[in-house]
């Protein structure tokens, strides 16, 4: 969907939302239901933040073509704690 903006001779300026293309030359005005014209504006263009496209990215890839999981992912292995009572106290990595 896309922001339009039309502007009425009597009222001022207003937005229409529409699906992308389907705007109108003319739209009646919200308040005098008057003809009012287009007014074409810049588009609102937002740069996205890299993290946010990658997972964009992943999430259009994996809807077509989705990795198949053959093998369990290895885990880590966490050190035995040691049975010496004076490793107790030190600090853990």
């Amino acid at each position: 969907m896309a922001k339009y903006q039309y502007r009425c001779a009597g009222c001022g300026p207003f937005d229409v939302i529409r699906p992308i293309g389907r705007a109108l030359a003319e739209e009646p005005c919200a308040t005098c239901a008057g003809p009012a014209r287009r007014v074409f504006t810049a588009p609102m263009l937002a740069r996205t933040s890299a993290p946010l496209a990658r997972a964009l990215h992943a999430q259009e890839a994996s809807a077509h073509e989705p990795r198949v999981v053959t093998d369990v992912p290895p885990t880590r292995r966490r050190p035995t704690p040691s049975a010496d009572p004076r490793q107790a106290g030190l600090p853990k990595r």
